[in-house]
């Protein structure tokens, strides 16, 4: 080949075009929009190349390619590539083809590593050719670390736009809509703009592109960065009840605001999170850079500062408990990334647990994970990262003691058990999907007692049975909806030969979901229980609106305790049982055909449940492709009667056909931060 034909060539592009268009729709990126070329790696893509002079002709013309990303390119970190034109394309590297029949305008292919860093890279072809693109992870590409070899499951988890996250309590999950919105205007350049922020980057910004090659790196940043504990993270966590600064946690309704505000506010934090939310965000980021990705509710979650794989819990001697740092979360979020890992053996690839809530430091960090789910269940705690939290959270043993007036203690007999109905939503439907199983082996299996020996678990090795004497539980009635005025039970049982003489102390207080008391709603103290051999009590407490309305928080949760003192042993026994008040349901009613670019109508009623009038009335909705990427706002003028419908009108114009959600949060003075939804076919 002659170095003259050689220049010719380079030297002749007159104009590129990168095909957006067709490009993004081939690379699912087009919901990105289509006016810029967003491609995932180890997929080829084609490029125009409008020849000012003679003509390509093969194994004759050649042209030098370089791709580069990153402020300091290098081939030694990856962070560039030189390649040319070869016969064929090979997706095991970066490679360029020519698939067009010889001309003035020649349609080249090129194809990405499969491990790129991801990012934004500016393709040099030539001299004078010079296009820019986007670059993602491709979990559809058998080469990438993060492919997924399911159609349905990348549907649901990297192209879906919506979801659903569950709050609640263990007995009476509830599912809370979410709007994603990875593809939403702005919200890429957002997750992009996270990484460039992040510490690793700023100290090192070469090393740091070359890491964004890997899932499980990309992964640990994003664990920091959606938390603003030691960076410019995007949101700042309060569990207070103050919000003053910024808005609850309960206000959010999708995480399309949060990143656009963060990233619009000069990368100050978002003002506030709560669990659930830092969840959603890290999955939203994890979906647009192309990392599979879901959000996981563990029940009954332990936090365990020490790592001794033990919460220890005191109460007091009315049941109440004393509040530490270790504690029994009524939920907790989390999210799972899907990936290889190749650091670990390959029974470790899948789900990979991460937490992107600020509870512990990791390697100096506020972060938690990527931690393989097999590795939890397994017991193999040295496994990186993060392996003895995760543990914690689902399996930690809690033994709880009483402390007394006079500063003794004593231990007392508690069934509590951590890590219930670990939850997600399911694959195509908004069912909840029990995922337990993937984190622990069924209890008293000898799966589970070799998990322990493995983390070397002793407490629950150590399980002694349960005092058989006496037992204690608390039963509750199907409707407890805010509101209303209901029983609950406390249900105490003799099982032994002898007659008994107990003291009740029975006790409800409003809770927040991580565990803090916001005050007394009713009480009960029975000094003189007696029980005949095998007889048992039921012994209800009332739970007035009156009482328990002024002190819920906006999780609706109360936590009934119920103390049981033995009088001949002085053994004490503890039952404890969170329960969650009902929200009213919203009702959404859509007005009209729904087609694609047609303003449409949602007609939204919610009933006042309570038995005082409603103030400062609120309906707000979005969803993905619906509400044009914004928040619609409609105030009502009037109060809301008890019983009375609260009811509004929103329009809004679909963008995209498709199955999309439409989320709904209601507010007012005496009712927040209602969420309903409801699942809109939106025809072409």
């Amino acid at each position: 080949m002659s170095h003259k034909t050689v220049g010719r060539l380079c030297s002749s592009v007159l104009v590129c075009s990168s095909l957006c268009e067709f490009n993004n729709i081939d690379h699912r990126t087009d919901l990105n929009g289509v006016d810029r070329l967003i491609v995932r790696r180890g997929q080829t893509f084609t490029i125009s190349l409008y020849l000012r002079s003679g003509s390509y002709q093969p194994g004759v013309s050649s042209l030098d390619c370089v791709a580069e990303t990153g402020p300091q390119p290098s081939e030694q970190y990856g962070t560039r590539a030189s390649f040319g034109l070869s016969a064929n394309i090979d997706t095991s590297c970066w490679s360029a083809a020519v698939t067009s029949p010889p001309g003035d305008m020649v349609a080249l292919s090129i194809c990405s590593a499969p491990d790129a860093p991801i990012g934004r890279y500016t393709l040099t072809l030539g001299r004078s050719g010079r296009i820019e693109f986007i670059l993602l992870f491709n979990p559809w590409c058998a080469g990438d670390a993060v492919y997924m070899d399911n159609e349905q499951n990348l549907a649901e988890y990297v192209l879906s736009q919506d979801g659903i996250i569950f709050r609640g309590s263990y007995k009476h999950p509830i599912p809370t809509p979410w709007n994603f919105g990875q593809f939403e205007g702005g919200i890429l350049d957002a997750c992009l703009r996270i990484l460039d922020m992040n510490p690793k980057c700023l100290r090192n910004p070469g090393k740091d592109y070359s890491g964004r090659r890997n899932p499980i790196y990309v992964s640990r940043v994003l664990s920091a960065m959606v938390n603003c504990n030691d960076d410019k993270g995007v949101l700042l966590g309060r569990w207070t009840g103050d919000y003053s600064g910024g808005v609850s946690p309960m206000v959010w309704k999708g995480s399309v605001e949060i990143l656009r505000n963060w990233d619009a506010q000069a990368c100050q934090p978002v003002c506030y999170g709560q669990c659930w939310v830092f969840a959603a965000v890290a999955c939203s980021v994890s979906r647009a850079l192309g990392i599979p990705c879901r959000v996981v509710t563990n029940y009954l979650s332990a936090h365990d500062t020490n790592n001794n794989l033990v919460i220890e819990r005191y109460i007091n001697e009315n049941g109440e408990p004393i509040q530490s740092r270790e504690m029994i979360w009524n939920y907790h979020c989390w999210v799972e990334n899907w990936m290889t890992r190749p650091d670990l053996k390959s029974d470790f690839n899948g789900w990979q647990a991460t937490d992107p809530t600020p509870q512990e430091k990791s390697e100096g960090v506020y972060c938690c994970g990527p931690v393989p789910v097999r590795a939890i269940k397994e017991g193999e705690l040295t496994f990186k990262y993060d392996a003895p939290f995760v543990f914690a959270e689902v399996n930690a043993d809690i033994i709880s003691f009483m402390k007394k007036k006079d500063g003794s203690t004593s231990k007392v007999t508690s069934t509590t058990l951590v890590g219930q109905n670990i939850s997600t939503k399911s694959v195509g439907s908004d069912a909840r999907e029990d995922i337990t199983h993937l984190y622990k082996y069924p209890e008293g299996s000898d799966e589970e007692r070799e998990a322990f020996k493995k983390a070397d678990h002793q407490n629950k090795l150590l399980h002694q049975e349960q005092n058989q004497g006496l037992h204690l539980t608390i039963k509750v009635t199907s409707d407890m909806r805010k509101g209303c005025d209901f029983d609950v039970f406390a249900l105490v049982t003799n099982n032994t030969q002898s007659t008994k003489k107990c003291r009740l102390v029975f006790g409800s207080s409003a809770v927040s979901y991580n565990g803090f008391l916001k005050g007394n709603c009713g009480f009960k103290d029975l000094l003189n229980v007696e029980l005949s051999p095998g007889a048992g009590e039921r012994v209800p407490l009332r739970l007035n609106y009156s009482k328990y309305g002024e002190l819920l928080t906006e999780d609706n949760l109360i936590r009934l305790a119920a103390l049981l003192l033995d009088y001949t042993t002085r053994e004490s026994v503890l039952a404890v049982r969170n329960i969650v008040l009902e929200n009213p349901e919203i009702r959404v009613r859509i007005l009209g055909e729904p087609k694609e670019n047609r303003k449409l109508a949602a007609e939204i009623t919610l009933q006042n449940p309570l038995p005082e009038p409603l103030e400062a009335c609120c309906f707000s909705i979005e969803g993905a492709n619906l509400t044009g990427g914004c928040v619609i706002t409609e105030r009502l003028g009037s109060s809301v009667g008890p019983g009375e419908d609260a009811k509004v009108k929103v329009y809004f114009t679909p963008t995209h056909s498709g199955l999309r959600k439409l989320v709904v949060d209601f507010d007012s003075n005496k009712l927040g931060h209602v969420k309903g939804y409801r699942n809109v076919i939106i025809g072409k």
